[in-house]
Order: structure tokens, then C-alpha cells, then sequence
């Protein structure tokens, strides 16, 4: 919207063409949501304080967290909010991408909502039925898997590139269908396990996405995409604006959320903001880098997956508690502790995920 009337303005003052700059835009992009999340945080913790939207804390976890018992939940509509106003303000909105990716997040997030609502408000501690979360998140994932394959204008688009090995490109076909939506609903789900500390799973999110923007800036120009020897796929530099937005949103967010919390972000917030990961990976053709990316994200899956195919198949549990985040807890380490070094680790493996662009 303020791109349209910069690019109206730019007719009559040449100094408005700036505005064409996608660096440019995507830190306006940042800058956009981030003062947005600080400006409707504090209405929207006390709005959802009068509805008591309070989180329900499990008996059987880290006593420490009993204090949160009734904190404010669901913000993440906060930061889904200020990513759909920046992003719509800054992008240009004739690119398909741009729209998938914001459908795929009110997707997610109206699936999110609807688990939290009845989690909270309902008091239903189950939420969502599990048939039908799965449902409409597979609806989503599926819905965005096919309309890329199919809008899809060169083979490439429709490969896997595999990390570190020049020239290996493996042709998917239909499969591409396959892969997008594991790739889409697995980090929607991932990003959900691991958002159980203050400020645990925003952080890593805002890492992650800083780096699918180096990634989406340099896929959509041919040059670079050239000399790195990576995809070039038409229209997909636009996507750093929406990155832009969750890196604003995600700080913004961080600052009410990290410890102690004055709001969480709720199902609403990270099913949407991992599967919009996925998807902006799945278009810029790196799913086994975000793979790596995202390593803190995979480690909390995994640790509930063995804990829970241990304990049906032996009786005995691996972790004193899942998610691996509250094994750490139980064993003493301060709830800071943990978080601070996930975050380390999250950042090393970034680095290792843009390393990918040169070592090849």
C-alpha cells in the first residue's frame, strides 16, 4: 500500500524511487512491525487479561513455572497482525509468492487461534481434536504445495538442492508435492513444540528468517544466484520483505515475552510462524539448509518422538521430561540458562546454514 503511493510519489520526485530498493524495504519492513508490536503490545496484554485468556500451567512440570500460571496467551495474533500490516505495506503485491505465503499464515494461525480459544476460553484442555488440527493444517500445507508446483516456471523450481555438492539437483516431479508439505507442516509443528520457555522459540524463529532473507534476496537475482550457483527463481527477492516483518515482529514480540513474560505466544503463534518458514524455504529451494537452521526446533521434535517410543515400547523414559527444554530444567539449570544457550546454539547453526551459499 505505501509501496503504491511511493511509487505515485516517484513520478513527481525522483527521490521516492528509493523505495524500489528491496534492502531498502526490507528494512523499513523491520522497522514497520517492530514499532507496530511496541505500540499494540501493551492494549492487546491487557486486552486479553480482561478476557483471561490465561495460560494453564501442568502440575507434573518444572515447579518454577507455576508462577505463570494465568499469564496472558494467544499473542501471537500480535505478531501475525504486524506482519500482515508491514508486509502489506512494503511488498509489492502483484507477486503470487507474497500471497502464498500470507495465506499459509492465516491458515495456521486461524488453526492456532481456534486450539487456543478452546484450550483457554473454553477450558477444554484437549483444544482442537486432534483429526482436525492435523486436517486443516494438511489443507494448508497441501493447498501451498500444489499451487507452487503448478505455478512452477522452471524445473528448478521443482528440485531438491542438496548443500555442499555442486550440480547435485534432484528432480522431484509430483514428489515436490510431498516433500513441500512435510516440509511446511513439519516446521509449523516444530516450532510449536519448542515454544514451551520465555522467549525459547521467537528468537531462533527471528535467526532463521534473517537468514531465508540472505537466501530469498540472492535466489531472486540472477546475478548472484548465478555466481553462487544457486536457483534463481523469478520473484522470490520479495519474500525479504515478509522476512523483514517477522524479524520486527519477532523483536517486538521478544519484548514482552522474554523472562519474566508478560504474554506467550500461544498455538496461534507458532503454527503459523513455523509453516510460513517451511514455505519461504520450500520457495527458494533450501529445505535441507532450513533443516539445519532450524536444529534447536528438530532436537525438541525428536526428543518427544524417543521419549514417547520409549516409553511405549520399554515403559521407560530417555528424558526426565519432553520437550529436551524441560529435561534441562528438572536436572537444575535456571529457565534463562536454557533459553540463552539455545539461542547460541541456534545462531551457530545459522552461520553453518549460510555457509552452505560458498561452500559448494
Amino acid at each position: 500500500m505505501l509501496l503504491w503511493l511511493a511509487d505515485q510519489l516517484a513520478q513527481h520526485y525522483k527521490g521516492f524511487g528509493v523505495f524500489n530498493y528491496l534492502t531498502f524495504r526490507f528494512m523499513l519492513s523491520i522497522v514497520t512491525a517492530f514499532a507496530l508490536s511496541l505500540w499494540w503490545g501493551p492494549h492487546l496484554i491487557e486486552k486479553l487479561k480482561e478476557m483471561k485468556f490465561g495460560q494453564a500451567i501442568r502440575n507434573d512440570g518444572p515447579q518454577t513455572h507455576l508462577a505463570k500460571t494465568g499469564t496472558p496467551t494467544m499473542g501471537g495474533v500480535l505478531i501475525l497482525l504486524t506482519i500482515g500490516v508491514s508486509t502489506l505495506c512494503w511488498s509489492r503485491l502483484d507477486n503470487l509468492y507474497v500471497w502464498i505465503v500470507l495465506g499459509v499464515m492465516v491458515i495456521f494461525g486461524l488453526v492456532g487461534w481456534v486450539d487456543d480459544y478452546r484450550k483457554v476460553v473454553e477450558k477444554n484442555p484437549r483444544g482442537l481434536p486432534s483429526r482436525w488440527k492435523y486436517f486443516w493444517m494438511s489443507v494448508g500445507g497441501i493447498g501451498a504445495a500444489v499451487v507452487l508446483y503448478l505455478t512452477a516456471k522452471t524445473p528448478i523450481e521443482t528440485s531438491l538442492i542438496v548443500p555442499f555438492f555442486k550440480g547435485v539437483v534432484i528432480p522431484l516431479g509430483l514428489f515436490y508435492i510431498v516433500l513441500s508439505y512435510f516440509v511446511i507442516v513439519g516446521a509449523s509443528n516444530a516450532v510449536n513444540l519448542t515454544d514451551g520457555l520465555d522467549g525459547l522459540a521467537i528468537m531462533p524463529t527471528v535467526m532463521v528468517a534473517g537468514a531465508l532473507a540472505i537466501f530469498a534476496y540472492l535466489t531472486g537475482n540472477i546475478k548472484f544466484a548465478t555466481y553462487l550457483q544457486i536457483p534463481f527463481v523469478i520473484g522470490a527477492g520479495e519474500l525479504i520483505i515478509i522476512c523483514g516483518a517477522i524479524i520486527g515482529a519477532g523483536l517486538g514480540f521478544l519484548w514482552f515475552n522474554a523472562y519474566p513474560a508478560q504474554v506467550f505466544m500461544g498455538d496461534v503463534g507458532a503454527l503459523s510462524l513455523g509453516a510460513v518458514l517451511g514455505t519461504i524455504a520450500v520457495i527458494v529451494r533450501q529445505e535441507i539448509v532450513l533443516f539445519v537452521m532450524c536444529g534447536v526446533f528438530v532436537m525438541e521434535t525428536v526428543s518427544v518422538m524417543l521419549q514417547v517410543a520409549s516409553f511405549k515400547l520399554t515403559g521407560k523414559r530417555i528424558f526426565r521430561m519432553a520437550p529436551i527444554h524441560h529435561h534441562f530444567e528438572l536436572k537444575g539449570w535456571p529457565e534463562t540458562r536454557v533459553v540463552a544457550r539455545f539461542w547460541i546454539i541456534s545462531f551457530m547453526l545459522v552461520l553453518v546454514g549460510l555457509a552452505t551459499l560458498k561452500l559448494r
